[in-house]
């Protein structure tokens, strides 16, 4: 399988995943890139040095985004919810691959199946009301109806998100080494799963 590991600037989080990823699994192809990255720029100081403590190296430089990247990608492991907006909007017909690490290694399919009915349902009882209502409403009274109304769907899908992790990898860019180590720590737990997640799929 081919991964693809994007950050915003691909000096930071994104080298440290590949890097992290490559040391855990020769079975799998994995490159990284940022959406906003330049080309070839070295990664920061404090990237070396926190991949070095745990005696990794990032051999490459910065990669931009490219449409080349993504068709060579199975998948595209974003670093943060924004990032894998951004990809969806300008990859369109790609955003099947399009998934933030941690969403992909920590969410099962159940959750999100939940989650997309009661956006459905919502949807569905959204447009009812709004076709039973009033004409007389203001924009006002409207909203205040549509609250009224949806309630109980809108404190289900609270419940539902409020069970879910936090998506996105902390960005280190610009912040203290010990910011950096969390990072690459919390990469590092992320990977491990990732990689026993490819494991099993492979196998079963």
């Amino acid at each position: 399988m081919n991964v693809l590991f994007i950050c915003t600037g691909n000096t930071c989080r994104s080298p440290m995943a590949e890097a992290i990823m490559k040391a855990k699994d020769n079975k799998n192809n994995v490159k990284s890139a940022g959406i906003f990255a330049d080309v070839n720029q070295p990664v920061g100081p404090n990237t070396v040095e926190v991949l070095e403590e745990i005696g990794l190296h990032f051999d490459n430089t910065s990669t931009p985004v490219s449409q080349e990247l993504l068709n060579w990608s199975d998948i595209v492991l974003c670093m943060t919810e924004s990032h894998k907006q951004t990809l969806a909007l300008q990859y369109p017909d790609l955003q099947h691959k399009f998934y933030t690490l941690k969403e992909y290694v920590l969410i099962d399919e159940d959750q999100w199946r939940h989650l997309t009915d009661l956006y459905a349902q919502f949807e569905e009882k959204r447009a009812w009301v709004l076709s039973q209502a009033d004409e007389n409403l203001n924009e006002v009274e409207l909203e205040q109806h549509l609250l009224e109304e949806l309630n109980e769907e809108i404190q289900a899908i609270q419940q539902a998100e409020d069970q879910l992790p936090n998506l996105n990898i902390t960005d280190p860019y610009g912040q203290s080494v010990q910011i950096y180590r969390e990072t690459r720590d919390e990469l590092e737990k992320t990977i491990h799963l990732l990689v026993e997640k490819l494991k099993n799929e492979k196998d079963s």
